[in-house]
């Protein structure tokens, strides 16, 4: 028996990324959560290291970042890679929940739902992440957003006075959402290794649908070499947009120091939430809005435990089912491209159509 498949630690690494027993026939498809990994690797050395010079305190955090830029040693490049790395995040994340759902991935609950969880705790520490330059933008998206809590029947008002630390969003706000913005990406890597061990305990899916366990290969180095050629793609076109289209990832208002006595024209988060802000504003009712933004991400529990993976199995077969997963990619882009429209109409028309379409497709 050879060394590492015998010592206790390595014959772990082993049966992960060398002897992995793999289908035959996956496609580039399957690359997606390789690259997850990689760009969580990413952000979680980039964030570290960043720490190290920020300051979680509302009087000088926008001086902080500020420094960064001008005083640290390539500090600028360091938030360029860690700010366009939170929207490759979540471009590979998409990626990743859309071949899930094209493919039937879903049959397999722990490895689904665990996948979930980690797309709800990801987007908590974006957010999280948003608020810490401390802008204008970063300070009325955080008012904005912890403000929804008081939809909630009785609890509402305590719980925005208890998330703010105070009467409204100031230095208690972000000591505390620096804090969890420095933690929860540690819970994300505990839970991707958990996603990973039932993934290979079930095995993957494949482009086909049907079981593969007569026709497997090894993982290495069948793909290992293509998952570092996509690396290397991946590096150059990411390290592109850094460099050359970085700054086009910020919102031009956070280049001004939050001031809570001016609100800007037009609040609205990141492109990877307008999806879900545009849901949340089609809705007249608060505690429905409210409850629309929980429920467009929550209803993607429902494909490991409900009737609606019937609709979904089989896509490569079903013209149906095809129709019906492209409907509903058409209607996120749509969604996305609404939330960064004023809140008027014919926007709020069109955003409340789209909703209903968005949880007709999805339930």
């Amino acid at each position: 028996m050879t060394f590492r498949k015998s010592h206790p630690l390595i014959k772990i690494v082993n049966s992960t990324l060398v002897d992995l027993p793999s289908p035959a026939n996956l496609s580039v498809n399957w690359n997606y959560g390789s690259l997850l990994g990689l760009v969580l690797v990413i952000q979680l050395v980039s964030g570290i290291v960043l720490a190290t010079r920020f300051s979680g305190h509302s009087d000088i955090s926008f001086d902080s970042v500020i420094s960064i830029y001008q005083d640290s040693n390539y500090g600028w490049l360091l938030r360029l890679v860690h700010s366009t790395g939170a929207s490759f995040f979540f471009l590979f994340i998409y990626l990743h929940i859309g071949r899930g759902l094209y493919y039937g991935s879903y049959i397999y609950p722990e490895v689904w739902n665990i996948g979930v969880l980690i797309y709800l705790i990801l987007m908590g520490t974006a957010f999280l992440g948003y608020v810490l330059p401390w802008g204008q933008m970063s300070y009325w998206a955080a008012t904005v957003i912890t403000n929804l809590l008081s939809a909630i029947p009785w609890l509402g008002s305590i719980l925005v006075e208890w998330v703010w630390g105070g009467f409204a969003v100031g230095n208690p706000t972000l000591t505390r959402f620096f804090a969890l913005h420095y933690l929860l990406p540690f819970v994300v890597t505990a839970l991707v290794i958990l996603h990973i061990f039932y993934l290979h305990l079930y095995g993957s899916s494949n482009p086909l649908g049907v079981s593969s366990n007569t026709n497997k290969v090894s993982f290495h180095y069948y793909y290992s070499v293509k998952d570092l050629y996509v690396y290397f793609v991946f590096f150059f076109i990411f390290m592109f947009f850094t460099l050359k289209y970085g700054y086009s990832f910020m919102d031009a208002e956070n280049f001004i120091p939050a001031n809570p006595l001016v609100t800007p024209t037009h609040i609205q988060p990141e492109w990877y939430f307008l999806f879900a802000y545009a849901i949340l504003r089609s809705i007249p009712n608060k505690l429905g809005g409210v409850l629309g933004l929980v429920l467009a991400v929550m209803v993607l529990f429902l494909f490991s435990i409900s009737s609606t993976q019937l609709l979904f199995s089989g896509t490569i077969y079903s013209p149906l089912a095809r129709l019906t997963f492209w409907s509903l990619v058409s209607v996120f882009f749509l969604l996305t491209w609404l939330g960064s429209c004023p809140a008027e109409s014919p926007y709020t028309e069109v955003a409340l159509a789209s909703t209903i379409a968005y949880f007709s497709l999805m339930v």
